[in-house]
């Protein structure tokens, strides 16, 4: 049945259309040819499928009339969307035959977007992989020692070890100064539960007053920290006891403590350290960086707070300080501390200064100041005045002036002057000055050791005024005035000394006995040791050695050291100060059987209202003695000098105030020194005073 509807369609077409047809399906089939063979199968069973759908369509086609009309419609609505060809395409029965070429690409189209879609895909996770395999070969094996090595940063904790501070040692190697071991209490406020009561337990034990014990409350409750110090250097039986009771968060520590040894002697010169051994004052801070020697270091993991067992080592090992010898010895440094509180106690002086030096060498054997302090008691100061303060030293001032004239040539001792009790300086003259002699007398005629035996102001700046002003001032700046010395202590002042031509007046004249410049007591004893030195200049000296951590000492180099005036000069002046001693006016600091040099000083202090004279007409006085012995062979100079005593009493000078003080610490100076006078030094001739 259908091969004669196939004919009778057939010849319904015109022979034309059928050649068209014919034609086409031949370049149908060469298309067909041409695709490749994993196409063809899917065509074939197209055609299969088509051959199938048609036999379907054979046997429902005795469904009826209703069936056939819907697949018609159906047709009609597909032919509609596909256009006029494809219509007469299913028109004359190729229909599924044209659209299976184009099925076909379709499909061919969305599997190969699918293949691309995979293959992206795949190397997106190829070159993610490659990616995550290379950051991990780049920190693991290429940095992996510098993470790993960071890692171990973060666990770890740095501790310094505290070098052991040099020691201070006397000039014998008694110990002035040492480190010792010593327990400090601290507090981690994180673990501190109840600041309050820990902070009450505390001060219980700690003696800690009301208004310390509100601030720990404050350093314990604050959360940001981990450390903070509740009390430094505690005994050791309170420590304990403090630790024993395991308060949360409340620690002990040793640290090394600075301890001044014999009760603080010689505190003055040694100074201090602060509370975390860095010197503060004295030799302690000059010589810091010696002392304090190299810390160590130690590193130690930790994990969540806590130490990790067996990760302790040490980086660096510590290295101690130098220990320092002094000049200072100890057992004179504490004769002459108690002479000199004594003294000032008995005068009811504001305070003093005493320094007892070796004549060769400039090294300081003692030096000691006092100060009465707000409830008037007097008491050793912490401060080195004798080195730090200034004062005019009066009097004393003539062995320069005296030195000076002698030297210069100017005047030998027999030299006579007429002196007159009263002189006028630049009278007439905007300058003008009216000078007293030291006592009063006529016009007197004196000799060059006469005026300074006696003291004379007047004859001083008449015989010292022909060196002339310039000269007088070299000479000053040679005994060391005006300028530090090389001991280079810490404060130290360089007292005043003005240039000669800034000299204004009477400061021409009375320069020449002690007013109108200063210097320290440590100046003055350095610049009268020129005399007892034979004319030679040394610096003082406080370090003697040191002593390195292998244990080996090393003396410290010598001080500066110049020739200010000629032996022969420093000899003649060793005569006239022996004279001040037996006939003048020093005659208190007299030593049986031993010849002592020396010169008083008494000079006025300037007042607050810029003069020397108080509104009620008193005056406040720096009484000074500076010698040496014996005096015809000097081992030892001494200064002592008291600082305000009683204003009224006969004791205010420096021959009443100071010398007697100066006699008891040359005694005590002789026995410590072992000092024997020559052949024939049999001291002064017993005088009446």
């Amino acid at each position: 049945m259908s091969d004669k509807r196939r004919t009778s369609r057939e010849s319904e077409v015109p022979k034309s259309r059928r050649k068209v047809d014919a034609s086409r399906r031949a370049s149908s089939g060469t298309a067909r040819g041409k695709t490749s063979s994993s196409s063809t199968p899917r065509v074939k069973t197209s055609r299969a499928t088509v051959k199938s759908t048609r036999s379907s369509a054979k046997v429902q086609s005795s469904s009826g009339v209703r069936s056939r009309s819907k697949a018609r419609s159906t047709s009609a609505k597909i032919s509609a969307k596909r256009g006029p060809k494809q219509s007469l395409s299913l028109l004359f029965g190729r229909g599924d035959d044209a659209e299976t070429p184009k099925t076909t690409i379709r499909n061919r189209s969305t599997a190969g977007l699918r293949r691309t879609r995979f293959h992206v895909m795949v190397t997106l996770g190829l070159v993610c992989m490659v990616g995550l395999v290379g950051r991990s070969f780049w920190v693991q094996v290429a940095h992996g020692a510098g993470y790993r090595e960071d890692g171990v940063q973060q666990r770890q904790r740095f501790t310094a070890i505290p070098a052991a501070r040099g020691t201070i040692f006397d000039r014998d190697g008694n110990e002035m100064a040492i480190t010792v071991p010593s327990t400090s209490i601290y507090a981690n406020p994180q673990s501190i539960i109840d600041p309050a009561a820990t902070a009450h337990v505390l001060a219980q034990l700690l003696g800690i007053d009301a208004v310390s014990e509100a601030d720990l409350v404050t350093k314990l409750s604050d959360q940001s920290t981990t450390f903070v110090y509740v009390q430094r250097f505690v005994d050791e039986n309170v420590a304990e006891a403090v630790l024993s009771l395991n308060l949360a968060g409340i620690f002990g520590i040793v640290e090394p403590e600075r301890v001044e040894v014999a009760g603080g002697l010689a505190r003055n010169v040694v100074g201090r350290t602060d509370p975390f051994g860095v010197g503060a004052t004295g030799i302690e801070l000059q010589y810091d960086k010696m002392l304090r020697g190299q810390d160590g270091e130690m590193v130690k993991e930790a994990s969540n707070g806590r130490s990790l067992p067996g990760t302790t080592k040490i980086v660096d090992d510590p290295r101690p300080g130098t220990d320092l010898v002094l000049t200072i010895d100890r057992s004179m440094q504490y004769q002459v501390e108690r002479i000199l509180l004594a003294r000032v106690e008995e005068l009811a002086a504001k305070g003093g200064n005493a320094v007892v030096m070796d004549t060769a060498s400039g090294e300081i054997l003692a030096i000691v100041s006092v100060r009465r302090n707000a409830e008037g008691i007097a008491e050793l100061t912490a401060g080195n005045m004798a080195a730090v303060e200034a004062y005019e030293p009066g009097s004393v001032a003539k062995v320069f002036s005296m030195a000076a004239t002698l030297d210069s040539g100017v005047a030998t001792t027999d030299r006579i002057y007429d002196v007159p009790g009263v002189y006028v300086f630049d009278e007439g003259q905007e300058y003008e000055k009216t000078i007293k002699d030291a006592y009063p007398h006529d016009l007197e005629p004196m000799s060059l050791r006469d005026i300074f035996v006696r003291s004379s102001n007047i004859g001083t700046l008449m015989a010292a005024g022909e060196v002339g002003s310039p000269r007088l001032h070299d000479y000053l700046e040679g005994f060391g005035f005006g300028k530090q010395s090389s001991l280079q202590f810490p404060g130290e002042t360089a007292g005043m000394l003005k240039q000669p031509e800034n000299w204004r007046g009477s400061e021409n004249a009375t320069i020449t006995y002690g007013y109108g410049f200063s210097s320290s007591s440590l100046q003055l004893i350095s610049a009268v040791n020129v005399i007892a030195n034979d004319g030679v200049y040394v610096s003082p000296r406080l370090v003697r050695a040191t002593i390195d951590e292998k244990g080996s000492l090393w003396e410290a180099p010598a001080g500066e050291s110049r020739r200010v005036v000629s032996e022969t000069t420093a000899t003649t002046m060793q005569g006239l100060m022996a004279s001040v001693v037996c006939e003048g006016t020093g005659t208190r600091a007299r030593i049986d059987g031993i010849s002592v040099a020396g010169k008083t000083g008494t000079g006025y202090k300037i007042q607050d209202n810029g003069t020397y004279e108080n509104e009620d007409g008193s005056r406040a006085y720096f009484a000074t003695f500076v010698g040496f012995l014996p005096a015809n062979d000097p081992r030892i100079s001494i200064l002592v000098s008291i600082d305000e005593p009683d204003p009224s009493s006969r004791d205010r000078f420096g021959g009443t105030a100071a010398a007697p003080a100066f006699a008891k610490i040359a005694t005590m100076a002789i026995h410590e020194r072992s000092i024997e006078p020559t052949a024939d030094d049999a001291g002064c001739p017993a005088v009446t005073e």
